[in-house]
């Protein structure tokens, strides 16, 4: 009977043969691994009714919601999870930051019936967003198409193929391959257990990914569940029966309290069966008295342990993937062939063994006398030989003496002439220290003088608030209840807007889209006209808190501003928040304060993040995560990689730039007034905003975010986002008219 395998290799010949599209290629060979992992009932048994239209997907076809289009180009994979196609992202680019080609895996509608599976999946894929690991396909976002009702998550788009086609081009393969290739997939599933407690459930050939370059991709966590105590099990489980049919182990069709890792344990077992000896280990429904063969290729302790690997009993199985791929490299006990022959060795290594023994006997037999003979002259040289080799030692010992003595004076001499320069040193350090303090005191002293007579100049009023010792200025509520946000004098002047050449190459080097360089494109002169004061923060949960339970405000969108996924204290900047929802927060500062608040225009900001500095960051052309809030495991322009705090940190953390303005970038991407603009083509020279024109429901983003690498954080880069959204990685910073 023609395996599943045999067919897919008869295609593959055909396809290289140039007899079959790539397409059609794919498409036959899903519906052979549909047939051959079809669950219970078939694959033709028909789908529950449910409202809503069905799936009915086209190449050019595109879905999405309204601010979210995507363009489908060709279908990647079809099965009992949904199809996914490679597609051309139209709409989002800018916002999410990654390539515009993504692979889209949309789901049947059978999977998002009921409210409770829906909410599941929706869970699952944001929870799967959060896997950045190298062996893990990327996740980036979901989202549900109006037109279809249909949910689809948006992900990373890889070129090679899968184990599955990998084992139907080359057949079985040997232990050590099989190791190597599922070596990575062991390391991302321990990597989603520590990092978020999470179990794939669906580990098989199909969901393991080998790229171009032979790298590793780990597909599907979309059903993996998160484990949960007993004291916090409310909400949803992945469903028990979670997984493929074959894979999937007997006792995942048992409710559990909290997934077990067991479950990929069991998987990974059947699947190095699979790989080594070229077909399932169990046909049917697995139970006690299914036992299969040994495969050749294993040695009887390898193939203990790998029977370990797929027990029915959870417990005698090892407690990870690693474990078990450690313990099978680690289990080579001989083949019963290499056995036989070393006994048959050993015989013949005895024999010869003894035939030497009885010459050897009779040889020392001859030479026993002879050696007697001259073992005595030796002892007799010996003797001597140690008499003379005693006096010489002795006069070694006076030498090494005299040496010693000679040594330690030499040592304390150095010594003391050291201790005497750490002495002088640590003088000069503490009058440079102290010249240091007092030229700050001087200059602090100059910058508060400075901010106060300007300040005096542009507020006139004698009942205006000034600038403390810092430099900050805080505006008092009329009614007394309290003070708006801390404020830096920004001064009058002229700087170039936008990058350089030089810099958008570097940017290119660490990975950046030509598209997104072009829209700091011209550089250009731009004159400050009017002096303001800029939020020394970005707007704080605590500041947005006053404002909610002083107007009753209510979020417009889905998004929870209060529990927006990762630890928030009062002193983060405030996330989830629209750019309409920033324009009201200004407005009721505004009327508390009776001055003027507003968004900062683009040129505002870059001049004010910029601080006179001229290169890609405030403080140089490198960065670190000593510096910003950013996804350390990238680096930019040789700069080291380093932490990924995966959510906001307190604004202040790290250090001000050179006017006393705090997280200008990472932490939180800040809303400008200014509309998004595909480049500086016309724009104002004069600071104001840029709103004529443009994209009118986008509005520009600026200084990236925690979520993001380094790349996004320049001083010039343009971001921008739909003006009516929320989202995780987005806040604001406020400025204030002084005439």
């Amino acid at each position: 009977m023609q395996t599943a395998r045999d067919k897919i290799r008869e295609l593959r010949a055909l396809h290289e043969d140039g007899l079959l599209s790539q397409q059609e290629f794919d498409s036959r060979k899903n519906a052979i691994l549909d047939a051959e992992y079809a669950p219970p009932g078939g694959i033709n048994a028909p789908p529950p009714v449910r409202q809503g239209t069905e799936i009915g997907l086209m190449v050019g076809q595109e879905i999405g919601p309204q601010n979210r289009r995507y363009k489908l180009e060709r279908l990647i994979a079809q099965g009992g999870m949904g199809q996914v196609w490679q597609a051309l992202d139209l709409a989002t680019q800018a916002e999410l930051g990654h390539s515009a080609c993504v692979a889209i895996k949309i789901l049947p509608p059978q999977l998002t019936m009921s409210p409770t599976h829906a909410k599941l999946l929706i869970e699952e894929a944001t929870q799967a967003r959060r896997l950045a690991h190298e062996h893990i396909v990327r996740v980036y976002e979901w989202a549900q198409d109006p037109a279809t009702a249909s949910y689809f998550i948006i992900m990373e788009c890889l070129e090679g193929e899968d184990l599955d086609s990998l084992l139907a081009r080359e057949g079985p393969i040997t232990l050590e391959r099989a190791a190597q290739l599922l070596a990575p997939v062991a390391e991302a599933l321990q990597y989603a257990w520590d990092k978020h407690r999470l179990v794939h459930r669906d580990i098989k050939p199909g969901n393991v990914f080998v790229t171009q370059i032979g790298e590793i991709k780990l597909l599907d966590f979309g059903i993996a569940a998160r484990a949960r105590s007993s004291a916090s099990s409310i909400g949803l489980e992945a469903p028990a029966n979670s997984g493929t049919a074959g894979y999937r182990a007997p006792e995942a069709g048992v409710h559990q309290g909290e997934p077990s890792r067991a479950l990929d344990v069991y998987a990974v077992a059947v699947m190095i069966y699979q790989m080594v000896e070229g077909r399932m280990p169990f046909d049917g429904v697995r139970t006690a008295a299914l036992h299969p063969s040994q495969p050749a290729a294993l040695t009887g302790w390898q193939w203990k342990v790998l029977q370990n690997g797929f027990a029915l009993d959870p417990a005698q199985r090892p407690g990870t993937v690693a474990e078990l791929l450690d313990q099978l490299m680690h289990a080579k006990g001989p083949t019963p062939q290499e056995v036989a022959a070393r006994e048959a060795a050993e015989r013949a290594e005895e024999k010869q063994r003894q035939q030497q023994l009885d010459t050897q006997r009779k040889a020392n037999a001859e030479a026993a006398a002879a050696a007697q003979l001259i073992r005595d002259r030796q002892r007799r040289e010996k003797e001597k030989a140690d008499r003379a080799a005693a006096e010489v030692a002795k006069r070694e010992r006076k030498d090494a003496l005299r040496l010693q003595l000679l040594e330690r004076r030499a040592a304390d001499a150095e010594k003391a002439r050291l201790e005497n320069e750490e002495q002088q040193r640590q003088a000069l350090q503490a009058k440079a220290a102290a010249a240091y303090r007092a030229e700050q005191q001087r200059a602090r002293a100059a910058i508060a003088a400075r901010t106060e007579a300007e300040l005096a100049a542009l507020l006139p009023s004698a009942n205006s608030p000034v600038a403390d010792a810092e430099g900050v200025l805080r505006d008092r509520y009329r009614d007394g209840s309290g003070t708006g946000p801390d404020l830096v004098l920004i001064p009058t002047g002229r700087f170039q807007m936008g990058s350089p050449e030089h810099e958008r190459k570097k940017a290119m080097e660490a990975g950046s889209q030509k598209p997104w360089l072009d829209r700091e494109t011209p550089q250009h002169w731009v004159g400050i006209e009017q002096p303001i004061a800029m939020g020394r923060y970005p707007v704080t949960v605590r500041q947005w808190r006053e404002f909610v339970e002083a107007t009753d405000w209510q979020p417009q969108g889905q998004f929870n501003w209060a529990a927006p996924g990762f630890a928030q204290a009062d002193d983060h900047p405030v996330v989830g928040v629209s750019w309409h929802d920033a324009q009201l927060y200004l407005r009721w500062l505004t009327t508390m304060t009776g001055q003027v608040y507003r968004l900062p225009s683009e040129a505002e900001w870059e001049y004010a993040c910029r601080a006179g500095t001229k290169t890609a960051f405030y403080f140089g052309d490198t960065i670190s995560t000593d510096l910003a809030n950013y996804d350390g495991n990238y680096s930019y322009n040789g700069s080291p990689k380093g932490v990924y705090r995966q959510g906001t940190s307190r604004v202040g953390e790290f250090p001000p730039n050179p006017w006393g303005l705090y997280d200008m970038h990472g932490n939180v991407w800040e809303w400008m007034q200014d509309v998004v603009h595909d480049n500086y083509d016309g724009a104002p020279n004069t600071g104001r905003a840029w709103e004529e024109g443009g994209d009118q429901g986008r509005r520009i983003l600026r200084g990236g975010s925690w979520l993001y690498n380094p790349r996004y954080l320049r001083s010039a880069l343009r971001n921008g986002f739909s003006a009516a959204l929320g989202n995780d990685i987005v806040g604001f910073r406020v400025a204030r008219n002084l005439i």
